[in-house]
């Protein structure tokens, strides 16, 4: 990959949002045109870029000069703007690769999704916006390389589950300082319902609103949470490719199936997943149509690695029963229940047998490894993750065998702990799972608990665990996937380090992870 001097990338990533202060090219005709602005600065939430491709990637920014509105309009008024764009290959914006114009919608919140072709592969872009006189601020962008490429030494960031009111958003800032080539968001995105009151919830800063149930609701959240400087951060320094999980919607949710019974849920669904396209930099393709949004899909970085983003939520055939102790249950763990739904079990299996790329990715957001966390008639499993979905889990494994596939790893979110996992068909390991923990939700955690040692000594598959917050950093070349656990010692106060808890390394043709720190 192409990689920008750290000096010139801090000089470009510290340009300001506002057009009157960017005083490099004063005679820059984006910057110095003479436009009346008609209102205040829209780019509160920051810019964005997602799921690159070889000759080009999404740009996205949301036009919001009052993001905390209860009606979730943002302050803007319910007519269409004019929102010009650039891509440059500097960051000063002298050689300009590509350069346009769109119309934003009221209808979809003024959200502004444009899928830049035209650029070179494996290569590094900066890209802004101006509306109405107003600069937005400048992101950092990069092309998946191209088919042949070895990509080697690319770098990954798995991240998930950022809880606003349960601590500082500082994982972002730390992934976003490790420089990497991609970031992985497995879902819990935003948290949909406030955690005061619930059992050993504490706040250290507080959501606007109470429980986003209406669009209005959702887009005030979403909002909120694009205004963090430390995530609108590691949005400008890479290219993101996001799934969601359950708190996008609704906590627990599975299916047409809310955690508890509400009516009118398909309606609900529907309006998150509206909030949800409009705020993240999605291709058109992933556009919602009522209750129903494909965000499984495919990405391809050079020769070296191949991305299977899944969705475990919306295609599940059956309800999972909260309780995940009571016999009652496991009367519902009967064969041909699926979690990834008929569809997309059938596209799953298609692209690994098609699969020519030294690593395959499973990028997904429940636990895939059995977690036995109790030495009772049933044990203690997460009946919301695979665990729930046996029949499904083997389909699966049987899948990545017969398939061939060379090096197939899951990435996994959703818990709120780092694990590090190999994943065992019969007995025989055919993959392995690193599970990263949460940005913030659960607060500062620790290294281990109680239920953790019960983890590692029941589960042989399991090597290692910890209970803080963070993210996995991923290095790959032909020869060794690298992940290496990074850890923050608090998030209830902002500014924490990060530093590496542990290091586990797969190599080419080998199954199995092997501890290296």
């Amino acid at each position: 990959m192409v990689r920008l001097p750290r000096r010139q990338l801090i000089s470009a990533l510290a340009f300001s949002a506002a057009a009157g202060s960017v005083t490099l090219r004063p005679s820059d005709p984006f910057i110095s045109a003479k436009v009346s602005r008609l209102v205040p600065d829209p780019f509160t939430l920051g810019v964005a870029s997602g799921d690159p491709w070889p000759s080009g990637v999404v740009l996205w920014t949301r036009l919001a000069p009052e993001p905390g509105e209860p009606n979730g309009l943002a302050g803007m008024a319910r007519r269409s703007f004019p929102v010009e764009w650039q891509v440059s290959e500097d960051a000063g914006f002298r050689t300009i690769a590509r350069a346009g114009r769109v119309f934003t919608d009221p209808n979809w919140a003024h959200a502004v999704h444009v899928e830049v072709d035209g650029l070179r592969a494996g290569a590094t872009y900066f890209y802004r916006f101006r509306v109405e006189g107003h600069l937005s601020p400048v992101g950092r962008t990069r092309t998946a390389p191209d088919l042949l490429s070895k990509a080697e030494g690319s770098r990954f960031a798995l991240a998930s589950c950022a809880n606003y009111e349960e601590g500082w958003f500082t994982a972002y800032r730390r992934l976003a300082e490790d420089d990497p080539d991609l970031v992985l968001h497995l879902g819990d995105y935003i948290y949909e319902s406030p955690e005061l009151g619930q059992p050993g919830a504490r706040r250290v800063r507080g959501h606007e609103g109470f429980e986003a149930i209406t669009l209005a609701d959702y887009r005030r959240r979403h909002a909120q949470y694009k205004t963090d400087p430390d995530l609108q951060h590691a949005h400008a320094v890479a290219p993101w490719a996001v799934v969601f999980d359950d708190h996008e919607v609704d906590g627990n949710w599975a299916g047409f199936h809310p955690e508890t019974p509400q009516p009118g849920f398909a309606g609900r669904r529907a309006t998150a997943f509206r909030a949800y396209y409009e705020h993240m930099p999605l291709r058109r393709r992933s556009l919602p149509r009522g209750p129903f949004m494909r965000i499984y899909r495919r990405l391809g970085w050079g020769a070296l690695a191949t991305v299977h983003l899944l969705d475990t939520r919306q295609y599940r055939d059956d309800q999972v029963c909260g309780d995940t102790r009571a016999v009652g249950c496991h009367a519902r763990l009967a064969p041909g229940r699926t979690l990834l739904g008929a569809e997309q079990e059938r596209w799953l299996d298609r692209g690994l047998r098609a699969s020519r790329t030294r690593w395959d990715l499973l990028a997904q957001q429940v636990c895939m490894a059995p977690r036995d966390t109790s030495s009772g008639p049933f044990g203690a499993y997460a009946l919301d993750g695979w665990d729930g979905y046996a029949s499904a889990r083997r389909r699966l494994f049987e899948s990545i065998v017969s398939s061939g596939v060379r090096n197939p790893v899951v990435v996994t979110g959703d818990v709120h702990r780092h694990y590090a996992n190999d994943l065992a068909l019969d007995g025989r390991t055919i993959a392995a799972e690193l599970i990263t923990t949460s940005v913030s939700s659960g607060g500062d955690g620790s290294r281990t608990t109680a239920r953790i040692d019960v983890e590692l000594a029941q589960n042989p598959g399991l090597h290692w665990a910890d209970c803080r917050r963070g993210y996995v950093a991923l290095t790959l070349d032909a020869n060794q996937l690298r992940a290496d656990f990074r850890t923050l010692p608090y998030v209830t106060r902002p500014g924490a380090p990060a530093t590496t808890a542990a290091s586990f390394a797969l190599q080419d043709r080998r199954r199995g992870l092997a501890r290296i720190a």
